[in-house]
């Protein structure tokens, strides 16, 4: 009210309206008022930078700093630097998860939602079967009972998108997501792009299989899902029970003749490898495999999931810090980022794509940032900790490829030995060929070329001619099927047109 007295005295003056003898009060009060006007819009700059900069200051710094992520120039840190900030920071969140008795992701984000989002995009909460049909394909969705009583839901899409007489395609393929994954990760990128549409554009019967735990695959004949019975699991129990489960389903449904190729990303090589090293007759049932990624021996890691390792024989205290059943489920950082993603802005992409690739590797150029709230409302599916354990274990062991250590008494009644069992990789006859990636944090360069060396049937190591490429990208990068995929169609029709010939040969002999 002040402030309007003064200009209307101030417009009177100019219009001579009043005598400015009377007003000499004037230049000081307008003085006064231009200076407080100054005091302001100084004022809401300095706030508008500070809001600007809000998630940088009051969520960035912490989450990027747990990862160890610094927003100076990386040149000014020597690599044993950046180590070192990267452990002193992760020991520093372990100490207070410790002192809180809380779980280590949850120092981070709380359990309570503070936002809630709406978006327009119905895609986001689209379920696999719902986006591919959304994009013209049939969808199918199978329910598969493992030997332990597990409830796994398969997907598939039985036929090319333009087919007119619905017949499926004899060539099957079966396609298995890695840690924290599930079918949609093979479909998120959309036709064109992902390799779950590419391989059936191509006349492939393709199967998407759903590990015990994850989004689509949360049921027991008999165990609550909330249980530690049923997270009670490693990626060991997934080879021996869903896997032959699901296959031995795709060959009832196929028919014993057929021949179904594997394709796995992470997580899915190293069940693959676990299963034809002890349940070797697979070997001959399935046609060939092919590792995107492939994660066995694990010496050379670069991802933050290294400093684990030292804890892996305290199974106790990692299963409390990290949770005793599911690991990372969406009440930690990746939940808080998925209802913001539809408010997404500059500095929460920065966010997202460093807390979403910061286990992987991280390959910006090449990450379509358009897919990440899609990404976000399907990752993480779940994974048990256990899984998490038995990783953390074989880093901690030199990289050894080795079943779950229970220590030392446990493996005597586990196994019947102080250690345990190393996986033997020489029983794998099955032809298999890996494909990877310079800049993959977790299937480093030293141990793919040793796993490739201790594959008795060989067909190919391809290695991703951009240096940048990363774990992550064989799903989601850009240039995926240009890099990847086309390599990979290339030797799944070699392989399909070798046994087609030897068929042939066979039946004339």
């Amino acid at each position: 009210m002040r402030l309007q007295c003064v200009l209307l005295v101030f417009v009177l003056l100019q219009f001579g309206v009043i005598d400015c003898r009377y007003v000499s009060w004037l230049p000081d009060v307008l003085g006064t008022v231009t200076n407080k006007t100054t005091q302001l819009t100084n004022y809401v700059r300095e706030k508008g930078r500070s809001i600007k900069h809000f998630y940088v200051e009051n969520v960035r710094n912490k989450i990027t700093s747990y990862f160890g992520i610094n927003n100076k120039d990386e040149s000014e840190y020597s690599g044993d630097d950046k180590q070192v900030r990267i452990k002193n920071k992760f020991n520093e969140y372990i100490s207070e998860a410790q002192q809180n008795d809380n779980k280590l992701f949850d120092v981070i984000a709380s359990h309570q939602l503070e936002y809630k989002c709406s978006d327009d995009d119905p895609s986001i909460l689209m379920t696999t079967p719902q986006l591919i049909a959304l994009h013209g394909y049939s969808a199918e969705s199978h329910t598969v009972v493992t030997d332990d009583g597990y409830i796994l839901t398969v997907h598939r899409i039985p036929y090319p998108k333009k087919i007119t007489n619905r017949i499926i395609p004899r060539k099957t393929v079966l396609l298995h997501h890695g840690l924290l994954g599930s079918s949609a990760d093979w479909i998120i990128a959309g036709p064109e792009k992902s390799l779950g549409y590419i391989l059936s554009d191509a006349g492939y019967d393709v199967w998407l299989a759903n590990v015990r735990g994850n989004t689509y695959s949360r049921a027991h004949v008999s165990r609550p899902s909330d249980s530690f019975a049923f997270w009670n699991f490693t990626f060991h129990d997934v080879s021996q029970h869903d896997l032959p489960a699901v296959i031995d389903y795709i060959m009832d449904v196929k028919g014993w003749d057929a021949k179904v190729n594997y394709v796995g990303h992470s997580m899915g090589t190293t069940i693959l490898f676990a299963l034809l090293s002890t349940k070797t007759q697979y070997n001959k049932i399935l046609r060939a495999g092919y590792a995107l990624a492939p994660v066995a021996y694990m010496s050379d890691i670069k991802s933050p999931i290294r400093l684990l390792a030292k804890f892996s024989n305290n199974i106790e205290f990692l299963m409390k810090l990290l949770g005793a059943n599911e690991f990372l489920p969406q009440n930690a950082v990746l939940r808080w980022l998925s209802k913001k993603a539809c408010e997404i802005n500059n500095f929460e992409e920065a966010i997202c794509e460093n807390s979403l690739f910061v286990l992987c590797g991280h390959d910006e150029k090449q990450f379509n940032i358009s897919l990440l709230p899609i990404i976000l409302g399907h990752v993480p599916a779940g994974a048990s900790t256990k899984t998490l354990v038995h990783y953390a274990q074989e880093i901690r062991n030199k990289g050894r490829f080795q079943q779950f250590d229970y220590g030392a008494e446990g493996n005597y009644k586990e196994y019947g030995t102080e250690t345990p069992p190393e996986y033997p990789l020489h029983k794998v006859t099955l032809p298999i060929a890996l494909l990877s990636s310079q800049n993959d944090w977790l299937a480093g360069d030293a141990d793919v070329v040793n796993l490739y060396d201790q594959l008795s049937n060989p067909i190919e190591h391809y290695v991703v001619p951009l240096k940048e490429f990363n774990h992550i990208d064989f799903l989601w990068a850009k240039d995926a099927p240009k890099l990847v995929y086309a390599k990979l169609l290339q030797l799944l029709e070699e392989g399909v047109s070798n046994n087609y010939n030897m068929d042939i040969e066979n039946a004339i002999i």
